[in-house]
């Protein structure tokens, strides 16, 4: 590929990008690329991965408390900027791009939406505006391993037994004489859970009769949390997307909310939108790993010419390209949905995490020898590709609940 391919390839690129987005989208955008390309670079991101935290507090500070990240998709009421759907994606885009280490998918995309849904009042107006300002952060504990389950993604959220179903195993939630809550039991690859400030937790309460999943808050906070509170650090696939194994050994919580409430239907929601938000990520991650590789390829030299001169290497890419604007144009699409859409989110995602394990797995390839070794860049968008999958997919499952959403093959399902 020579010089002047690879400049359309990127003008192309660039106009996909901007075309359908606002003065104030661009804006965002530029902001987030422009501060994450001086302070989220690779060895800046793996040293954040190294820290106590799993990511740079000082950063997160400056993107919540100046930029507003943290709450930009709150109402302005809880000290949030008030935009939607569309701009909190861009964002994710831009901090996939980046594959910068951070709290945004634990609190704001999957713990906030809950807050706001379902808290009382006097619950949003403590934990909120700390959400907003980036001073709190959180995390969702539901136990099994089984968050895309909760959330709906790969399957109905009130079918199965994924938070105990009132028997062994699982979180389960007895209440005490004075009116309280206690819990007890496991949640395990909860992202962002060995550090965050408030742990959100799916429990089962009421005994295997009258079973039904609820939401807890327990308050970790800087000491550790409450007694009977052990959350241990795990070791991951993706050093970027930390998590941890949580137990709750008779440790005091309370209830998010008032009974009776939708928890399912509730987490069912806030499951559409963080797929719209991972597929965003996915996204950036795939886009940033095709400009790398289009990069290396440009100037890279064999047999007395560039790399990407050659006709198969050309090919290569440009079916990459194809797969990655494809799953960017579905990511648009899911973003603008109201609500979002009941299946744009999922769909969406299945895209993005196909395009990006095809477009981190060339790029190792077309990277050659360099790109084989286990501390190039490009094996960090393998990764988040790989354990992104695992988390939240697959994606044959993402797109057999879209179709069971949709009634393709037959009956529309709730």
């Amino acid at each position: 590929m020579d010089a002047a391919e690879s400049a359309a390839l990127t003008r192309g690129r660039q106009g996909a990008l901007v075309a359908p987005l606002t003065e104030e989208q661009q804006e965002i955008r530029r902001t987030l690329r422009d501060l994450l390309a001086e302070r989220a670079g690779p060895h800046e991101n793996r040293a954040a991965t190294a820290t106590p935290e799993g990511h740079d507090p000082a950063l997160w500070a400056h993107l919540s408390g100046a930029l507003g990240l943290a709450g930009l998709a709150l109402p302005e009421e809880y000290g949030g900027v008030g935009c939607g759907t569309a701009e909190l994606a861009l964002a994710c885009e831009e901090m996939g791009r980046a594959l910068a280490p951070s709290p945004l998918l634990a609190t704001a995309v999957l713990t906030a939406p809950l807050l706001l849904a379902l808290g009382t009042p006097a619950q949003r107006a403590e934990l909120l505006p700390r959400i907003s300002d980036g001073s709190l952060t959180c995390a969702l504990a539901v136990p099994g391993g089984s968050l895309a389950h909760a959330l709906g993604l790969t399957g109905d959220n009130a079918a199965g037994e994924w938070s105990g179903g009132g028997r062994a195993g699982g979180v389960q939630a007895a209440r005490t004489p004075d009116g309280g809550w206690r819990l007890y039991g496991e949640a395990a690859q909860v992202i962002d859970g060995h550090g965050a400030g408030l742990l959100l937790v799916a429990a089962h309460a009421g005994g295997f009769a009258r079973s039904r999943t609820l939401l807890f808050l327990v308050r970790a906070g800087a000491d550790g949390g409450p007694p009977g509170l052990l959350r241990t650090r795990r070791a991951t696939l993706d050093l970027t997307r930390t998590q941890a194994t949580v137990q709750f050994r008779d440790t005091a919580a309370e209830l998010l909310g008032e009974e009776p409430a939708d928890v399912l239907g509730a987490l069912a929601a806030t499951g559409r939108t963080a797929a719209v938000m991972l597929a965003a990520e996915a996204v950036g991650t795939a886009g940033a790993a095709l400009d790398r590789t289009v990069a290396h390829v440009g100037s890279r030299e064999q047999f007395g010419r560039p790399v990407g001169s050659f006709q198969a290497v050309k090919h290569r890419l440009a079916d990459l390209y194809v797969q990655v604007e494809a799953a960017r144009s579905l990511l648009y699409c899911a973003a603008r949905e109201p609500g979002p859409g009941p299946d744009g989110g999922p769909l969406a995602l299945a895209h993005a995490l196909e395009a990006l394990r095809a477009t981190a797995g060339e790029s190792i390839q077309l990277h050659g020898g360099i790109g084989f070794t286990w501390e190039h860049e490009a094996h960090l968008a393998f990764k988040r590709a790989a354990s992104d999958e695992l988390l939240f997919g697959p994606v044959r499952r993402l797109r057999a609940r879209a179709a069971e959403r949709t009634g393709l093959f037959g009956e529309a399902v709730a």
